[in-house]
């Protein structure tokens, strides 16, 4: 005989959130507005001490947010955070997809292990997707966020653009596939903003809030697609229009990030927000 799923820890009438990525940048800065907003917080990142600290700060009863390590290219450790969700309240009504990484330094051809980075920002949240989906068609409503990038639009770098036009392509095509399921797909796409990954950036740039408030604005009102900051939309437009100043653009500023040496980070990948 089957037994019955054990009852949730915290079951909770608030939207439970499950965010990937939530241990810096955009992911911290979107657990901490979530949670002032009212959500319940399922927060996965690699960084367990970070992550736990996080939650604690939060939440310091650990009833609406829970703190869940989790490597997200790791299938056993993506159903983990899955199972640890409906342990502890019961049901996932959003899932945000956040966690990214991308060669930070040197030319990705010479990384050694560049694939990480579409395993990392496309395949992870294609995986972390096919998880959730059923139980939000099961309910006929939910919202899946995924976290593109600027760079999904107007290509700079290699791999990191490979992952973000894909999660552009897959978040706009999975979203025309439940159309009258009552299951929204949103995409936002941030420029840049100030994260671990932009840190070597000469550039003014805004903190990582401005695209949690974006994200908290589409969980509201379901939108396809949405750029942060604004001013990005006329570049993304521009360089469509006219690449050669998209060409420009990326020869004066975002070159002068790569190592010309041709060495790749020793330390590989960092984490993008």
């Amino acid at each position: 005989m089957t037994q019955p799923a054990p009852a949730p820890r915290h079951p909770t009438a608030r939207p439970v959130v499950l965010l990937t990525g939530a241990s810096s940048g955009i992911g911290r800065a979107t657990a901490t507005e979530l949670a002032s907003l009212g959500y319940a917080l399922v927060i996965a990142a690699r960084r367990a001490d970070e992550l736990h600290a996080l939650a604690r700060q939060l939440d310091p009863s650990g009833a609406r947010v829970l703190a869940v390590p989790t490597d997200v290219t790791d299938d056993t450790s993506r159903r983990a955070l899955i199972a640890a969700a409906h342990a502890h309240f019961g049901r996932i009504d959003t899932l945000i997809n956040n966690a990214g990484v991308t060669v930070e330094k040197g030319w990705w051809w010479n990384d050694p292990d560049p694939l990480r980075v579409l395993r990392v920002n496309l395949e992870a949240p294609i995986e972390l997707t096919r998880l959730v989906l059923p139980e939000l068609q099961a309910r006929g409503s939910g919202h899946i966020v995924n976290i593109g990038s600027v760079a999904g639009r107007a290509a700079t770098n290699g791999m990191y653009s490979a992952s973000k036009f894909g999660i552009r392509g897959f978040s706009l095509a999975l979203r025309r596939e439940l159309l009258g399921t009552g299951v929204h797909v949103s995409l936002v796409a941030p420029g840049f903003v100030r994260s671990e990954m932009t840190a070597s950036a000469r550039l003014p740039m805004p903190g990582p809030e401005v695209v949690a408030r974006a994200v908290a604005r589409v969980l509201l009102r379901p939108k396809a697609e949405t750029i942060v900051p604004r001013l990005y939309q006329p570049l993304v437009w521009l360089d469509g229009l006219i690449p050669a100043l998209g060409d420009a653009v990326v020869q004066r500023l975002i070159w002068r990030r790569y190592d010309h040496s041709g060495d790749a980070d020793p330390k590989g990948a960092g984490t993008k927000r």
